[in-house]
């Protein structure tokens, strides 16, 4: 069941709630996902992020998918990002964070800047967006478990100090023989972030 939502914060973000089957039990766990560049096409109905979606909830996790707001270089988007964990907070008990290229640095640079969530995982995600949202900068201010996903052939977003900073701190890191649009492995890459998340989100009894 998908139900639309409008994020509170002063911009126009509006997302998607993808919810679990949990035979009627609500979920205590959400999955919040950054779409890539809005100025690229990017939006919270991208392939990746429905995948994504699609994997937690298989695991009785709910999705929150959402659009930026209007585009402010990054800036009002990251923003965005902080406020839509906020909307998840405030209804979960555990929250975590997932983007795929642009929403990758959105998810890492707010991990960062304190959000409060339990994981978060980027996909293919771009390192520096400018002099000041430059993700390589502040992962090491990064409190929670993080993991980044690439692909080898990967030749339009600056994935390698991403990388780099995560193996320097002992995060997951995750390979792929594909590009940046992990064509023809969408399910393969969404089960591998499904892998990550859940674990860190999932209360065992």
């Amino acid at each position: 069941m998908a139900e639309t939502i409008l994020v509170p914060g002063g911009r126009d973000v509006r997302a998607t709630l993808d919810t679990a089957a949990t035979d009627g039990a609500r979920s205590d766990a959400v999955v919040v996902a950054c779409p890539p560049h809005p100025q690229h096409g990017g939006h919270r109905g991208d392939a990746r992020l429905e995948a994504v979606s699609d994997a937690v909830r298989d695991h009785g996790i709910d999705c929150l998918r959402f659009d930026y707001g209007e585009w402010d270089e990054g800036y009002g988007e990251r923003a965005d990002t902080r406020r839509a964990v906020e909307w998840a907070n405030e209804r979960y008990d555990h929250v975590g964070l997932f983007g795929f290229s642009f929403g990758g640095a959105m998810a890492l640079l707010a991990a960062a800047d304190g959000a409060d969530i339990e994981a978060v995982s980027a996909l293919g995600p771009a390192g520096r967006l400018s002099a000041d949202l430059d993700v390589t900068e502040v992962f090491d201010q990064i409190p929670v478990p993080v993991q980044v996903v690439y692909g080898t052939r990967d030749d339009i977003a600056d994935w390698r100090p991403v990388v780099d900073c995560a193996q320097e701190y002992h995060q997951s890191t995750v390979e792929f023989a594909a590009d940046h649009f992990f064509v023809g492995q969408t399910e393969k890459v969404a089960d591998a972030v499904a892998d990550f998340l859940v674990p860190n989100l999932v209360t065992e009894n």
